[in-house]
Formats: structure tokens, C-alpha cells, sequence
């Protein structure tokens, strides 16, 4: 295991897989093990995952992508979504507080309505920014646990939102925030990483 500065040093983003390097839902379930402490507004854990190994669905990922080669050589490519509908669940993500007494049943239904009409209220653009903003959060979790583990990683976007729900098999609630290849990289094909930014030209203090 790293220390977290030497992981977030060694991360990047893989342009190149090995290829016939296989990864088993033994380890994809010890990196989600990890991936499920990820921060969430309310805890409404918004992130879901499709994590597809499967050969025949990878292709349909892979032509849903445009044909981004990434996705042939990796070991398997995750599709991340975020549950719009997630606070119609503060129900249930409250409902071992209660039963454990932590909170009391007035405390419960006061958290239920207000985060339900926190969500309502604000409509189907903020439910769509919500669930993206949080599967967002959980899938840089998601990447810096592989790395731990010894697996790369490669965020990716380019993809046609309803070709890669139907390779899936994801319900309309789920909205597409983008695909995670994950493999072992080729390093020889790596690049240098690219030019950062000094914190003075992306930090303000206080305010603009």
C-alpha cells in the first residue's frame, strides 16, 4: 500500500493497455469495496457502476466509445452513471439510524421531506448536475483504489450517452458521467505527464 502523496504522484492517466491481461470480479469487488466510502450529498450514494469484462458487451461499449482502442486492450472498462433519482432513496439510507436509535421517527420524516423537496424544488437539470457531480467524486476514488492495487486507469469521454445505456442495460434514471478503462499499462508507450498548472493560476483566496 502507498502512502496517499506517492499514490496521487504515481496515478495517471494510461494511454495504452497490455493486452489478454485479465482482471477478475474477485478484484473489481475488492476495488467497489473501497469505491462505496466515496463522499456523497445526504449519502445518497448517486454513483453506479457497470463494470463489463464480458467480451461481447465490451465491443458494444467499444463501438458506443467510437471505437476508442483503449477499450479493446484493457482488462475491463467501467461504465460510471449517476442516479438522478437517488433522493427518492433518503428513505432507506436513513432507516438504520432509526432503527438503531441514532435518530428518532420525528428526526427521519423531517430528513426525508426536506431532502426531498431540497431536490425536488431545484428540478431535472440540478438532479442531473447532483448525480454527476457525486459519481464524479466516486469514480476518482474508484481510480486512485485501482492504482493502489496495481491497476491503471483511463478516464474517457467521447461516447454516445443512449448507445452505451443500451449496451449496458442501464435505465433512463441512470445518466452517463463517462467510462473508466482499467488494465495493466504498457509502459512503453507512456507519456510524460503534462504540463500543471502553478497553484497561484488556479487558486484564489477569498474570492476573484
Amino acid at each position: 500500500m502507498q502512502d496517499l502523496n506517492t499514490l496521487i504522484q504515481n496515478r495517471h492517466s494510461a494511454i495504452k493497455f497490455m493486452p489478454d491481461t485479465p482482471i477478475s470480479r474477485q478484484e473489481l469487488v475488492g476495488i467497489f469495496e473501497g469505491v462505496k466510502l466515496a463522499p456523497s450529498a445526504f449519502n445518497l450514494q448517486h454513483a453506479h457502476y457497470a463494470a463489463v469484462t464480458d467480451e461481447d458487451i465490451k465491443e458494444k461499449v467499444y463501438q458506443a466509445s467510437g471505437g476508442q482502442y483503449k477499450i479493446k486492450l484493457a482488462s475491463a472498462v467501467i461504465a460510471v452513471f449517476g442516479d438522478t433519482q437517488a433522493h427518492t432513496h433518503i428513505a432507506d439510507m436513513n432507516e438504520g439510524f432509526l432503527s438503531l436509535g441514532i435518530i428518532d421517527r420525528s428526526e427521519f420524516e423531517t430528513t426525508v421531506r426536506d431532502v426531498t423537496e431540497f431536490y425536488e424544488r431545484r428540478g431535472e437539470q440540478f438532479q442531473r448536475d447532483e448525480a454527476i457531480r457525486n459519481a464524479s467524486l466516486s469514480a476518482m476514488l474508484l481510480m486512485l483504489i485501482a492504482k493502489d492495487k496495481g491497476w491503471d486507469t483511463c478516464p474517457m469521454i467521447g461516447f454516445d450517452p443512449q448507445a452505451l445505456r443500451e449496451a449496458v442495460g442501464a435505465p433512463d434514471h441512470l445518466t452517463p458521467v463517462m467510462l473508466i478503462a482499467i488494465g495493466k499499462e504498457d509502459s512503453s508507450k507512456r507519456r510524460p505527464r503534462g504540463y500543471r498548472k502553478p497553484v497561484s493560476e488556479f487558486v484564489t483566496f477569498d474570492r476573484f
